[in-house]
């Protein structure tokens, strides 16, 4: 699964429970597929054992969280892009109005893996959607506009997770192809100062050292040079979300959650 990333099946396996937790706050129905086809031993069902462990109960129900946040944010342009898609399934879940275009732009492993394990349950997106096969290091904004998209609609911008940070050129490219009334939704993960249970036991029971991530980042103010370019910029928690929508993860003390932050942007 290494072409596909551990990283992608731990927020599908958050989605799948999710979406059977009795206050659930988003239903991915198709989350749970990628985990058994991946073959790994993660619970991709709630069970109240979960909500104790740093890991599915604190974790878990942060991606859960922001599932459902993404999920009210993409409705409300012609065109959505999600960078980085890994193994979202908005364009097979979510009531679109009949214009909307949604282009997933991902590595080629990644869309191929998705595609199989949603073709064997014969899933059709209920949108017209448009996967770009090409790494976010590549010259994705070409085959971007190269497979339809077009410059002139304003456009909702995801990228939930893929990155710790946008870096300045892909944030510019962002805006070059943006029209007035464009969104963009992507998330901040600070190098966390205390590691704590959580990631610990993320590294025992699905061998991703999240640590190591944070190794090489280095933190950019992507939300300052938004704004420096014309767009409007608020800087969230995810505990502002826990708030509005009466469920998620709260604040504890020595959070590695806390200096996470969630931005969204209007051009």
């Amino acid at each position: 699964m290494a072409d596909v990333g551990l990283t992608s099946l731990l927020v599908a396996a958050a989605r799948a429970q999710e979406a059977t937790r009795p206050d659930s706050l988003a239903q991915d129905q198709f989350a749970r597929l990628f985990v058994g086809a991946a073959g790994v031993s993660w619970p991709a069902v709630w069970s109240d054992d979960l909500d104790s462990r740093p890991l599915w109960g604190r974790l878990g129900r942060y991606f859960g969280l922001r599932t459902r946040l993404v999920d009210d944010f993409v409705i409300g342009t012609p065109q959505t892009v999600l960078l980085g898609a890994g193994l979202d399934t908005r364009a097979f879940r979510l009531r679109w109005p009949a214009d909307s275009h949604v282009f997933e732009v991902d590595r080629p492993a990644v869309l191929d893996f998705k595609h199989e394990v949603l073709a064997s349950v014969g899933a059709l997106p209920v949108v017209r959607r448009t996967p770009i096969p090409v790494d976010l290091r590549g010259n994705w904004s070409a085959a971007l506009v190269d497979a339809g998209f077009r410059p002139g609609l304003p456009t909702t911008w995801v990228a939930e997770g893929v990155l710790l940070t946008l870096s300045p050129s892909l944030v510019r490219t962002v805006s070059t192809l943006s029209e007035p009334g464009s969104r963009l939704f992507h998330e901040i993960v600070a190098t966390p100062a205390v590691a704590g249970p959580l990631y610990a036991e993320t590294l025992a029971e699905t061998g991703i050292d999240l640590l190591a991530l944070f190794a090489d980042h280095v933190p950019r103010d992507s939300a300052a040079l938004l704004a420096s370019l014309g767009w409007s910029v608020s800087v969230h928690t995810c505990f502002d979300f826990t708030t509005r929508y009466g469920a998620g993860p709260l604040p504890v003390p020595a959070d590695p959650l806390a200096g996470n932050r969630w931005v969204i942007a209007t051009a």
